[in-house]
Protein backbone atom coordinates (compact mmCIF):
# COMPACT_ATOMS: atom_id res chain seq x y z
CA UNK A 1 0.00 0.00 0.00
CA UNK A 2 0.80 3.67 -0.63
CA UNK A 3 2.24 5.41 2.35
CA UNK A 4 0.08 8.97 3.91
CA UNK A 5 -2.28 8.99 1.20
CA UNK A 6 -5.28 7.80 4.15
CA UNK A 7 -7.00 10.06 6.04
CA UNK A 8 -6.05 10.24 9.77
CA UNK A 9 -8.75 7.74 11.51
CA UNK A 10 -9.28 8.73 15.10
CA UNK A 11 -11.72 8.52 18.08
CA UNK A 12 -14.57 11.07 18.19
CA UNK A 13 -17.92 11.91 20.43
CA UNK A 14 -21.00 11.40 18.60
CA UNK A 15 -24.05 13.48 20.11
CA UNK A 16 -27.69 12.75 19.34
CA UNK A 17 -30.78 14.50 19.46
CA UNK A 18 -31.73 13.46 22.72
CA UNK A 19 -28.55 14.65 24.67
CA UNK A 20 -27.44 11.01 24.51
CA UNK A 21 -23.63 10.33 23.29
CA UNK A 22 -21.29 8.10 22.30
CA UNK A 23 -17.24 7.49 21.02
CA UNK A 24 -16.65 5.78 17.68
CA UNK A 25 -13.61 5.78 15.30
CA UNK A 26 -14.08 7.80 12.65
CA UNK A 27 -12.27 10.66 9.36
CA UNK A 28 -14.70 12.67 10.45
CA UNK A 29 -12.58 16.23 11.93
CA UNK A 30 -10.08 15.54 14.24
CA UNK A 31 -9.59 14.02 17.37
CA UNK A 32 -11.71 14.89 20.34
CA UNK A 33 -14.30 16.67 18.03
CA UNK A 34 -17.63 15.88 18.48
CA UNK A 35 -20.40 15.40 15.69
CA UNK A 36 -23.83 16.86 16.76
CA UNK A 37 -26.14 14.70 14.79
CA UNK A 38 -29.88 16.87 13.35
CA UNK A 39 -31.48 13.35 12.39
CA UNK A 40 -30.69 10.21 14.06
CA UNK A 41 -33.04 6.54 15.01
CA UNK A 42 -34.66 7.98 17.85
CA UNK A 43 -36.51 11.11 15.77
CA UNK A 44 -36.19 9.82 12.49
CA UNK A 45 -39.46 8.65 10.79
CA UNK A 46 -37.86 5.92 9.23
CA UNK A 47 -36.66 3.96 12.64
CA UNK A 48 -39.86 5.05 14.82
CA UNK A 49 -42.42 4.39 12.42
CA UNK A 50 -43.75 7.91 12.75
CA UNK A 51 -45.13 10.02 9.60
CA UNK A 52 -43.25 13.04 11.17
CA UNK A 53 -43.15 15.99 8.84
CA UNK A 54 -39.82 17.42 7.02
CA UNK A 55 -37.72 20.32 8.25
CA UNK A 56 -37.99 22.65 5.89
CA UNK A 57 -34.32 24.10 7.19
CA UNK A 58 -33.25 27.11 4.59
CA UNK A 59 -36.37 26.52 2.53
CA UNK A 60 -34.90 23.86 0.82
CA UNK A 61 -38.26 21.78 0.89
CA UNK A 62 -40.10 24.73 -0.22
CA UNK A 63 -37.29 25.45 -3.15
CA UNK A 64 -37.69 21.66 -4.07
CA UNK A 65 -41.43 21.78 -4.41
CA UNK A 66 -41.46 25.05 -6.48
CA UNK A 67 -39.00 23.79 -8.93
CA UNK A 68 -41.10 20.36 -9.26
CA UNK A 69 -44.40 21.65 -9.19
CA UNK A 70 -46.79 20.36 -11.55
CA UNK A 71 -44.66 17.27 -12.65
CA UNK A 72 -46.17 14.11 -12.87
CA UNK A 73 -49.72 16.28 -12.78
CA UNK A 74 -49.15 17.38 -9.34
Amino acid sequence: MKKDIHPDYHEITVAMTNGTTYKTRSTYGKAGDVLQLDIDPSTHPAWTGGTGQLTDRGGRVSRFKEKFKGFLGN
